[in-house]
């Protein structure tokens, strides 16, 4: 039914948000003014690389943070099948309960970081991961029991709430307005092309030339960076461009 029919739920879902998106953008504030969009330097390149440290740290963090989403979000479900010989319905009903759980987390953990900070949740994703992927992966591949794999793709999928909560919002405070859709947009589409678009080809590739472990510390040494990009970075509360200043 899913092959005959199903896939297209959530294409009609998609459209329906679709509308939703743009009247919502249609009532929001407009965060640049006039004189912004004025300037020569507005979305571009040139101007976007006066706050080069800001796009090599959002491309530092999204690296990571998009390697391991993808891997314990689309790749599981084939890790689990692959490696950790669980059958392949058991598998997709683990990961649509997971994902049900991990969705659910997307604003609480987003109300932390409310409480703690930007930077803090970063630099708390990022250790969180270093310390857990490998661990967590290792405890997957020999795991028996679907409610135990639910219950460990949970705790991971917790950990990279850290960043997915907060994600688009970071991202977005990091620069000004005249290059902001720039500087995001760009930075995140070549971080996450990179790595994550490419986390299942690697693992699957790594596991076929019998080092399926080496994606475990591809994957840690990515958060790692992120981490230490996060420790770097400046905090975006006690930046003006929170107020679109210049």
């Amino acid at each position: 039914e899913l092959k005959a029919w199903g896939w297209r739920i959530p294409f009609v879902v998609g459209a329906v948000a679709a509308l939703v998106a743009l009247y919502l953008r249609k009532s929001l504030e407009e965060t640049t003014t006039a004189e912004m969009r004025k300037s020569q330097e507005a979305g571009t390149i040139r101007g976007l690389w006066a706050h080069k440290g800001a796009f090599l740290t959002v491309l530092g963090f999204t690296a990571g943070g998009s390697l391991i989403f993808y891997t314990f979000t689309t790749y599981m479900q084939k890790y689990l099948v692959n490696t950790a010989g669980m059958h392949a319905k058991t598998a997709s009903n683990v990961m649509t309960a997971a994902l049900f759980v991990y969705m659910l987390m997307q604003p609480l953990f987003g109300a932390l970081s409310d409480r703690i900070g930007r930077r803090q949740s970063m630099i708390f994703f990022g250790l969180f991961a270093t310390v857990g992927t490998v661990p967590l992966l290792h405890a997957l591949k020999d795991v028996a029991s679907p409610y135990a794999a639910f219950g460990l793709v949970v705790l991971a999928l917790a950990i990279v709430s850290f960043y997915t909560s907060i994600s688009g919002l970071i991202k977005a405070e990091m620069f000004p307005p005249q290059v902001r859709a720039l500087g995001v947009g760009l930075s995140y589409a070549v971080a996450n092309a990179i790595f994550g678009g490419s986390a299942e080809y690697v693992a699957l590739w790594l596991k076929s030339v019998g080092s399926e472990s080496m994606f475990y510390w591809y994957v840690t040494a990515l958060c790692a960076i992120a981490g230490l990009v996060s420790l770097r970075m400046r905090d975006p509360a006690k930046v003006g461009y929170l107020r679109n200043e210049p």
